[in-house]
């Protein structure tokens, strides 16, 4: 049984889709959990499922693409609760188009959320990591860092998460502190679950498994490699996709 009690988390992104259900399982198994978004009627209806749930949490608005917005959620956190024990990188967007298409704006808008929004938080928390000699960070890239046509931005900015979070593994391992990288491949969630039927059923059928993911199933990965029974795992990349990439 994965127990996270006493720990702190904060999983950016936790607003709806997969960041609430990794926010919600990790308060489920005992954290206390800081709910942070950039939507924040929808982090605070996230914090407020979890309590009702029995659950502990609390809401931070910021935009983690904003350096100094992502340095003062880590830091607060510590400063209130003298602790960090996990990070879980969630938060992101896609502005997906053809390369002969795509704008800069494009690009700079899913890069700076979904690349630099990583590092943004991860510098700040590898101080307090090292410091106490204990962590976990988490981040979420994507089956599409493979390459995905129509997502040149959003496939090289999570290419990016797992060479940062490779380099990651080899500067803090000797601090005790992991980092790994999960890559989920074709989840149900509200934005998923908006895509045609036609599409759909494409998707379903490159899955050896059968069917779409549900949030849980990344979020079940996430609090293994976040408890002690993972603590001898980092610099890994995870597929959770049903097989959809082997």
């Amino acid at each position: 049984m994965i127990n996270l009690n006493t720990k702190i988390a904060i999983v950016t992104g936790a607003a709806r889709g997969l960041g609430k259900g990794i926010a919600f399982k990790l308060a489920e198994l005992g954290a206390h959990v800081i709910v942070s978004d950039v939507n924040e009627e929808g982090a605070k209806e996230t914090v407020k499922e979890i309590k009702k749930n029995g659950g502990s949490a609390e809401i931070f608005v910021a935009n983690v693409a904003d350096r100094d917005e992502a340095k003062k959620l880590v830091e607060e956190t510590f400063t209130k609760h003298k602790r960090l024990d996990i990070l879980v990188n969630n938060a992101g967007i896609n502005r997906d188009g053809m390369i002969h298409k795509m704008t800069y704006e494009q690009w700079d808008a899913v890069v700076d959320v979904n690349l630099s929004g990583v590092f943004n938080t991860m510098q700040p928390a590898s101080v307090i990591m090292r410091e106490q000699e204990f962590g976990r960070m988490i981040n979420i890239s994507s089956a599409s860092w493979l390459g995905n046509v129509g997502q040149a931005n959003y496939a090289a900015a999570k290419a990016g998460v797992v060479g940062l979070t490779k380099t990651a593994a080899r500067e803090l391992g000797k601090k005790n502190v992991t980092v790994n990288a999960i890559c989920p491949g074709f989840i149900e969630t509200d934005m998923t679950r908006g895509i045609p039927d036609k599409v759909w059923d494409l998707m379903i059928s490159k899955i050896p498994l059968g069917k779409a993911g549900q949030p849980e199933d990344v979020a079940n990965c996430i609090a293994f490699l976040a408890s002690e029974q993972a603590a001898y795992i980092t610099g890994e990349v995870i597929n959770v996709g049903g097989g959809m990439v082997l």
